[in-house]
């Protein structure tokens, strides 16, 4: 008995996701104090988005009401508790002589610009925190870390400081300070793909889908919006493709949602990268301009794409170009960021072999149809580029097309991940979506009808251990290392809408956020590992639920309070 209550006393590892670059932490327990506040330290006032941010850290940390993984509970703190020291405040602070911006504007510049780094500091003895970074972003992600530090020790949570030893009341502590981080993410890009096409997503689901991003320092929301099935998409300079593609009126996303949409993640510190896919995956668009759509509806739909229904752009015939760039200018002048996926995937060629007006185009230019592909997909990525932004494409356009893309333009790796070294011999940066990694739709079984046998193409379900296993440098040499811009995880929606969007997600989807902001080791130096991972794991899982994410459990609860008791022997 006297060994369990030692036990029990023992620290285990800060539950922090992803792990930070560096982190040292003690034993001593600290208590937030009653009058606990967060202090901004410049004299320069802060941006609208970061005092929004001190208010979301102020109440999660009073209202998560989580109480730590261990056998017991917050009870096996509470004799650490009785002589802690009380945590006055937290200082916020930028350094440096850069011009304070708000956490959009630094979310949302160019990759290779972004600083998300900083250092925090907790203290032991009852003297103020600190987080000291060059941005408002950086502050941002420490105080992300800061919210993970803390639990509480039940019984009635408050939305105020308040605690008492009195039964009832609730006490926010850590049982590890003092606590000393330095971080910084290892690339720039961490995604999540969410494809609101297939079926469609309210508002709120995107909205509650950034929360949990933004919690677990995923920092690229990459929305793909339109496809073959619907165009939910309102286009200000074409409404009709929204007006007749969409499934309903009721499920399209406005010119203010979309904004909406944008600034709610940029406060977050999730820039949108947004795909409208073009030249395949546009059979909606034949609803509004039948003229520009080839083998629309064609049956067997399976020889001529992917997916039901059948029909891509015209995109050898000239007013196709002019059509899809007045299209991508209309909605580019919408998006703060700096990317835009103008997708590639999946072209079927044999679409366009019997088409009498893609064939009377071929021939009046003079030009093959693989020569046609490059004058449309090159003429839509100048487009991108006089909107000041940087095209991504699907991997398919440089291997299988084989078209002369601008060497600025993000390849997207999502076939496997062997083809990753085809896109680095080539010398194009990258961005790893891999399906045998991070596909979050594998293993639901045959969605498509009258096919009772079947399973889902990228079987089996892709596990979290899986996704954490991911070496984003694997099969590259040194020299092609930095061609790696990061990352993302994603979910196709054949079978997926609000009912269970959270679950299939989270907490899945945090396995590839540490992957990316952590690097191959740990702060302790050793390679990463899921064994260590998991409890950390099951703590966001935890956590994601106390802030109103439905993510699906891990394991029994019996072997989250037992780290390593339900391990594999």
């Amino acid at each position: 008995m006297y060994l369990f209550v030692l036990l029990l006393l023992v620290p285990t590892t800060l539950a922090l996701w992803p792990n930070p670059r560096n982190v040292t932490f003690g034993t001593s327990s600290v208590i937030l104090s009653p009058t606990f506040w967060i202090h901004w330290a410049s004299t320069t006032p802060a941006p609208p988005d970061m005092t929004a941010a001190i208010s979301r850290t102020m109440a999660q940390l009073y209202t998560d009401n989580l109480q730590r993984l261990v056998v017991g509970r917050a009870n096996a703190d509470l004799q650490a508790l009785a002589y802690a020291a009380e945590l006055p405040m937290l200082h916020l602070e930028i350094i440096g002589n850069s011009e304070i911006k708000s956490i959009m504007a630094e979310a949302t510049c160019e990759l290779e610009y972004r600083d998300e780094s900083y250092t925090l500091s907790v203290p032991a003895d009852g003297t103020a925190a600190m987080i000291q970074a060059n941005t408002t972003l950086g502050l941002f992600r420490g105080l992300t870390t800061f919210s993970q530090l803390w639990y509480s020790t039940g019984g009635v949570a408050s939305t105020f400081p308040y605690y008492s030893f009195f039964p009832g009341a609730s006490m926010i502590y850590t049982i590890q300070a003092p606590v000393s981080v330095m971080d910084t993410p290892a690339y720039p890009y961490r995604g999540l793909l969410l494809d609101t096409s297939r079926n469609f997503f309210p508002v709120a689901d995107i909205y509650r889908t950034l929360d949990a991003m933004s919690d677990v320092k995923i920092n690229m929301f990459h929305w793909h919006i339109t496809d073959s099935q619907s165009f939910p998409l309102t286009v200000a300079a074409l409404p009709e493709l929204s007006q007749y593609g969409a499934y309903s009126a009721a499920q399209t996303y406005s010119l203010q949602d979309v904004q909406d949409i944008i600034n709610y993640a940029g406060g977050r510190g999730v820039d949108v990268m947004m795909e409208i896919d073009t030249p395949g995956h546009t059979a909606s668009i034949y609803e509004s301009h039948p003229e520009y759509v080839a083998c629309w509806n064609f049956e067997p739909w399976s020889t001529y794409a992917n997916e039901p229904p059948s029909g891509q752009l015209r995109f050898a015939v000239p007013e196709v170009l002019n059509f899809t760039q007045q299209m991508f200018a209309s909605v580019l002048s919408t998006l703060p960021g700096t990317l835009f996926s103008t997708g590639g995937d999946e072209l079927n060629i044999n679409c366009y072999v019997n088409d009498t007006l893609t064939q009377e185009a071929l021939s009046a230019s003079g030009q093959n149809l693989s020569e046609a592909l490059s004058t449309y997909v090159l003429g839509t990525h100048d487009t991108v580029r006089a909107s000041g932004k940087t095209p991504a494409v699907w991997e398919e356009m440089l291997l299988v097309q084989n078209i002369s893309l601008g060497s600025d333009t993000i390849i997207l790796v999502w076939i496997s991940s062997d083809d990753a070294l085809a896109v680095a011999d080539k010398g194009y940066k990258m961005v790893h979506g891999p399906s045998d990694y991070f596909y979050l739709d594998c293993g639901a079984g045959e969605w498509l009808g009258n096919d009772t046998d079947g399973n889902s193409w990228c079987d089996p379900f892709k596990t979290w251990q899986k996704a954490y296993s991911f070496d984003p440098l694997q099969n590259l040499t040194e020299s092609q290392y930095n061609l790696v811009m990061g990352g993302q995880q994603l979910l196709w929606t054949e079978q997926s809408g609000s009912e269970n969007v959270d679950p299939i997600v989270w907490p899945r989807a945090a396995a590839s956020a540490e992957v990316f902001w952590t690097g191959a080791n740990g702060p302790d130096g050793l390679p990463r590992n899921s064994s260590e991972a998991l409890a950390r794991l099951h703590d966001v899982r935890y956590r994601m639920v106390a802030r109103g994410i439905n993510a699906i459990n891990l394991q029994p609860e019996w072997c989250a309070l037992r780290p390593g008791e339900c391990n594999l022997v």
